[in-house]
């Protein structure tokens, strides 16, 4: 299934919804304002809370956490070296690893794990330039967590755009 966000997201306080491909109002990221460190709260359609993502206060290499129920899910990093393309890591509570590749800043990249891809980021299927969509797989069973990665890799990309980058 794909899901729509709409690209005017990123300054502090930001709120957006994120939309399936028919339209339908089905998470909300509400980020917040008076907190330290860039924090988004990732709600269903109905308000509750699926995933609360925040900037991690010190560490070597921008990052990003996902939790649910005060829970760690995932620890999302930029690798330090990377050329010819933005790579980043997904650290899984369980163990698991992801990896997300491809040209982060223009919204062409992919989510993969283990056993291939778990989703495709893309603005090709918009002409709507501030648009653009994630594409889960049908077998990803916490479509919650894979956006909320989502949401982490393009707001670690807006801070380095913005030459705030860590590394």
């Amino acid at each position: 299934m794909k899901y729509l966000v709409r690209e005017r997201i990123f300054g502090i306080g930001d709120d957006f919804w994120i939309e399936d491909e028919t339209g339908q109002r089905v998470f909300f990221v509400d980020g917040k304002v008076l907190r330290l460190h860039q924090t988004f709260e990732l709600k269903t359609g109905d308000g509750q809370v699926a995933a609360k993502i925040h900037k991690k206060a010190i560490s070597l290499r921008d990052t990003m956490v996902v939790e649910r129920d005060g829970d760690r899910l995932a620890t999302v990093r930029k690798k330090l070296i990377s050329p010819f393309r933005d790579r980043f890591t997904v650290e899984l509570a369980d163990g698991q690893e992801w990896s997300i590749k491809g040209n982060i800043l223009d919204k062409e990249y992919e989510i993969e794990d283990e056993r291939g891809s778990l989703a495709e980021i893309s603005r090709k299927w918009f002409r709507i330039r501030d648009t653009y969509a994630v594409e889960v797989a049908p077998d990803a069973v916490d479509v919650a967590l894979v956006l909320a990665v989502a949401v982490c890799v393009d707001a670690l990309a807006h801070h380095d755009e913005d030459g705030k980058g860590d590394d």
